[in-house]
């Protein structure tokens, strides 16, 4: 696993001081024993450093969370890829407290005549939503979050039933189009015959500006950006792998091959839920329910999951890579090539889509009743919600999720709609961090949450949280945590017993990490 690298400085090593501090220097995130730093109970603090973040999704910069009391905070870099087919969040700065505080869930509206949003993905402070609309006459759609119930039409890229993958890169939102097979998901065949398997760079109200058409591709299974580039998969067979180049260019990726598992016969394997981890892609597969690992070049088959023939959702959760699958409805931990460890089935449900960790949780939707599971440690679920009451349908499914304002957002089929939850309170700078060098701080009050970027206030949730204990026996992680590993560089790291001020923040900005 890559490690990163921090220059790490704190100003006193006194646990009673204004800020706990050392100065070190390690290849691996730092851990503080609970003994040596304060309680974080219920008092005010304030979290300050630089961050020089590689191009990875991110992680922790600073954290303390004890995941069995559902209590602490953490401040992280966080991105989300490989939420099914795309990539619902992008280097999002966050910070979050939690003492078991669960909100109800809302109901968030359908986008137009979605069957369900296939896509949700945050742009510029906006939640997006890509949605399957089969009937005859409609076009899958992109449509902007707008509060309450209202959703903003953003236009249909081209004349498909679906937008089937959403991810941000290089500061623009892109979609992959598709016809998607609605009678998969027990229902009615759409009338819609438009294929797509085109990529599109939204350009503002309704317009979309083609990026290409996926050789021999009718709908875009996944999207994800890897070492600064735009990567994209095929749906359906023929299996496809390819790398954006520009304009309208794409190249052909090899894709893993292996054994039929009807006939036997070496066959290309399709890869279609798209995850970066650890430096390198990982996919899922429709074709024998393995995880492939690409490192430039070529594919490692990473194993097979029990006796599932899909593997479906990623998510990274402490570290790890772990995996939703089909038919099982179970989650796997991956330690290694043909290393799966079984994490449980979530209910009695038999397909696990949609996963992220939201504020500490380990969240993940499911299929056939499109309920929301959370993991509770070893092999242990509990049932959240169940979200879609459609009577007389074969199939409901919790089907993706991003996180969006200090809140998790999951759509649903059949019924189109989109639900959100939060746990704890958070707040979050929804735009992509650059790789350069930035100031970041967090600050926690009584009444607020604040978030501070480069010295000016980027994000702030007026709450009481003044009754959060956050007080646990769990060490304090510099640059690791519940989000796992960040990459890069972290410097001048303080931890304040205080909140500190707007003017405080401000000076510490003013200088220079170097």
């Amino acid at each position: 696993m890559k490690r990163s690298l921090f220059t790490l400085l704190f100003a006193s090593t006194l646990s009673g001081a204004d800020h706990v501090a050392y100065w070190k220097e390690a290849k691996d995130p730092v851990t503080v024993p609970a003994g040596d730093i304060f309680a974080f109970d219920r008092g005010d603090f304030s979290l300050s450093l630089w961050l020089k973040a590689d191009a990875g999704p991110g992680g922790d910069l600073v954290s303390r969370y004890d995941p069995a009391k559902r209590r602490g905070f953490h401040l992280s870099l966080k991105s989300n890829p490989g939420v099914t087919s795309n990539q619902a969040n992008w280097r999002h700065l966050q910070f979050g407290i939690d003492d078991h505080r669960d909100s109800v869930w809302t109901a968030c509206g359908r986008p137009g005549k979605a069957l369900f949003a296939f896509a949700l993905a945050v742009h510029e402070g906006a939640l997006y939503a890509g949605t399957c609309e089969p009937g005859k006459d409609e076009r899958g759609r992109v449509y902007r979050y707008d509060g309450d119930d209202r959703w903003i039409d953003c236009g249909a890229p081209d004349g498909s039933n679906s937008v089937t993958a959403l991810a941000v890169f290089e500061g623009s939102l892109y979609a992959g189009t598709g016809k998607y097979r609605v009678a998969g998901s027990s229902l009615p065949e759409s009338e819609n015959t438009t294929l797509g398997g085109k990529i599109f760079r939204y350009g503002g109200g309704d317009r979309w500006i083609e990026c290409g058409q996926l050789p021999e591709t009718e709908a875009v299974g996944g999207l994800v950006v890897h070492e600064g580039k735009l990567h994209a998969s095929s749906l359906y067979k023929p299996a496809g792998f390819f790398r954006y180049e520009g304009g309208i260019q794409w190249t052909n990726l090899p894709v893993p091959s292996g054994p039929d598992t009807t006939t036997r016969e070496t066959v290309s394997k399709r890869v279609v839920p798209l995850t970066v981890h650890g430096g390198s892609v990982y996919a899922g597969s429709y074709d024998g329910g393995h995880v492939y690992r690409f490192d430039g070049t070529g594919w490692t088959n990473c194993g097979r999951l029990g006796e599932n023939t899909q593997t479906y959702s990623f998510a990274s959760l402490g570290g790890a890579l772990t995996v939703g699958t089909w038919p099982s409805g179970r989650v796997y931990r991956f330690d290694g090539i043909d290393r799966w460890t079984d994490l449980g089935r979530l209910g009695e449900e038999l397909e696990v889509m949609g996963m992220l960790v939201h504020n500490g949780r380990f969240l993940a939707g499911t299929l056939p009743l499109a309920e929301v599971h959370e993991h509770e440690g070893g092999t242990t679920w509990k049932r959240l919600a169940r979200l879609d009451l459609t009577p007389d349908v074969k199939y409901r499914r919790a089907w993706t999720m991003a996180e969006h304002d200090g809140r998790v957002y999951v759509s649903t089929l059949p019924s189109g709609v989109i639900h959100s939850f939060a746990a704890g309170t958070q707040v979050q700078w929804g735009h992509s961090l650059s790789e350069a060098w930035h100031h970041v701080a967090a600050v926690k009050t009584s009444g607020s949450l604040a978030l501070y970027l480069d010295g000016k206030e980027v994000a702030r949730r007026e709450v009481d949280p003044a009754d959060y204990d956050l007080a646990n026996e769990v060490p304090l992680r510099v640059g690791d945590g519940r989000n796992g590993p960040v990459g890069g560089m972290m410097r001048d790291v303080r931890v304040h017993r205080e909140a500190l001020t707007k003017e405080a923040i401000a000076d510490l900005a003013a200088g220079t990490p170097e």
